[in-house]
C-alpha cells in the first residue's frame, strides 16, 4: 500500500511517519508539496499516485489565525481543497484532519458527527471551509475531527507546562473549556485502522474529557512536581481567539464501524510521559 502524507514534518506527521513505517510512506513536508499551489499538489500526487493520502498539513496557531486570516483560510481551507483536486483526478481517497473547533462550543453534551458545525474563531472558519471542499469534491473522503493534539516533535500544551512549572511557582489555566487531550501517536494508529472503512465524517479523540485546568493539574501529579495552579476563565485569560467551552467529542461512527474507542486521555498522558521524563 502507498500511503501518501501531508504535512509529514509537524506533530501528527510525526507520529504518522513512526506508525506507517513498514508501509510504502511518501512523506511531504511544506518545502516538498505547496499545498497552496493547485499545480504543486496535482503534479506531485500524480506523480506518487498514492493508494491514500492523508492531509495533516495545516496552520494550527489558532490565536495566529485571528490576525492573519487570510494565511488560515489560503492554507487550511484552498490548500486542503488544492490537494483534494489532485485526489480526485487520481481517484485516491483523501483522510482530512480536522478539528474541534468547528463547533461553537454552546452544546452541553459532547458533538456527534452530524452536528451543525457554528465556528467562533478565523481557524475554525477555515477548518470548516476545508471540510466543505473535502465533501464537495470528492466521494472518496474520511474527515476525521480530533482535538487538543500533544506528541513528541512539536510545541504542545503538555511540554510547555513542565517547562512552565519548571520556571514559575503559580500558573494560570483556563478553567471553563472542556475537551479531550489527544496524543499524536493514538490518532495516527486510528487513522491506519480507520483506512478501508466506509467513507465520511468521524470524531476521533482519546476518551474521557476534562479542561485545561484539570490537564495541566494532571501532568504536574503525573511529574511529581508541587506547584501551584490556579483556576482562571477565559474571559480572565484574554486570548485573541474565542475558544469553544465545550469541544468534546463523540466517537459514534467509530463505534459503528467497528472500531474500539481510543483509551483514556490519562492512561496516554502516562505513556507520553513516561517516554519523555
Amino acid at each position: 500500500m502507498n500511503v501518501a502524507l501531508t504535512g509529514a514534518d509537524g506533530m501528527l506527521g510525526h507520529a504518522v511517519r513512526r506508525t506507517f513505517s513498514d508501509l510504502n510512506l511518501i512523506p511531504f513536508s511544506h518545502a516538498e508539496l505547496d499545498v497552496t499551489s493547485l499545480d504543486d499538489a496535482v503534479t506531485k500526487l500524480r506523480d506518487a499516485r498514492p493508494d491514500y493520502l492523508i492531509h495533516a498539513a495545516a496552520f494550527t496557531n489558532v490565536d495566529a489565525c485571528e490576525t492573519e486570516p487570510e494565511a488560515a483560510y489560503l492554507v487550511n481551507g484552498i490548500g486542503t481543497r488544492n490537494v483534494t483536486i489532485a485526489c480526485e483526478e487520481t481517484r485516491c481517497p483523501i483522510i482530512h484532519i480536522s478539528s474541534d473547533y468547528v463547533f461553537d462550543g454552546m452544546k452541553t453534551s459532547p458533538y456527534d458527527e452530524w452536528d451543525t458545525p457554528r465556528p467562533v474563531s478565523k481557524y475554525g472558519i477555515s477548518k470548516l471551509m476545508a471540510e466543505e471542499f473535502v465533501s464537495s469534491l470528492t466521494n472518496r473522503f474520511y474527515i476525521v475531527r480530533t482535538s487538543w493534539l500533544y506528541g513528541s516533535n512539536g510545541k504542545n500544551f503538555v511540554d510547555t507546562i513542565i517547562r512552565l512549572l519548571a520556571e514559575q511557582d503559580t500558573l494560570r489555566v483556563v478553567n471553563d473549556q472542556f475537551g479531550s487531550p489527544t496524543l499524536t501517536d493514538d490518532l495516527a494508529r486510528l487513522l491506519r485502522e480507520l483506512i478501508g472503512h466506509g467513507y465520511g465524517i468521524y470524531h476521533a479523540t482519546n476518551s474521557g474529557v476534562c479542561t485545561w485546568y484539570e490537564f495541566a493539574v494532571g501532568i504536574m501529579e503525573k511529574r511529581g512536581i508541587s506547584k501551584k495552579i490556579l483556576p482562571v476563565t477565559s474571559e480572565e485569560f484574554n486570548r485573541p481567539a474565542r475558544r469553544p467551552a465545550n469541544s468534546a467529542l463523540n466517537d459514534t461512527m467509530l463505534r459503528l464501524e467497528g472500531i474500539p474507542p481510543l483509551r483514556h486521555w490519562e492512561d496516554a498522558l502516562d505513556e507520553y510521559l513516561s517516554r519523555n521524563s
